[in-house]
């Protein structure tokens, strides 16, 4: 038996070596699962990533085009008030000259009214003389 016990000792350790190596086999092979399904997620992350990237990328250079033609229209914004104010000073002046114009038309009704009344009253002066003369 002396002989044997060497023997059932090397079967033992045969047998736990073998469930030892079935073990870390199945560790080896799970652990490799789990880096795949890392590895799947990790890509999956960065076509997600680089799809966003691509985006903003896209949505910064929309944006700068936008305010550029907002500038656009803010300096052509700018150029119409100029052009509105200019317009209005100038109706504004036109209406003062308008109206100084009717100032002055009415003075020169009034003084050709005037005139007209003085040349009636003068004709009919001078046709009373002319008839006095004729009647005497």
């Amino acid at each position: 038996m002396a002989g044997n016990l060497p023997s059932i000792f090397k079967n033992r350790i045969a047998v736990i070596l073998g469930l030892i190596c079935c073990i870390l086999v199945v560790i080896t092979v799970n652990s490799c699962l789990e880096v795949s399904k890392h590895r799947n997620a990790r890509q999956q992350e960065m076509a997600v990533r680089l799809d966003a990237e691509e985006n903003l990328n896209k949505i910064t250079k929309d944006k700068t085009a936008c305010q550029l033609k907002a500038s656009e229209i803010s300096k052509q914004l700018e150029e119409q008030k100029s052009a509105f104010e200019s317009n209005k000073k100038a109706l504004v002046q036109e209406q003062l000259i308008n109206q100084s114009l009717k100032e002055e038309l009415a003075k020169v009704t009034r003084v050709k009214e005037a005139l007209e009344q003085e040349l009636k009253d003068a004709l009919t002066q001078a046709s009373k003389a002319v008839e006095q003369k004729s009647t005497k």
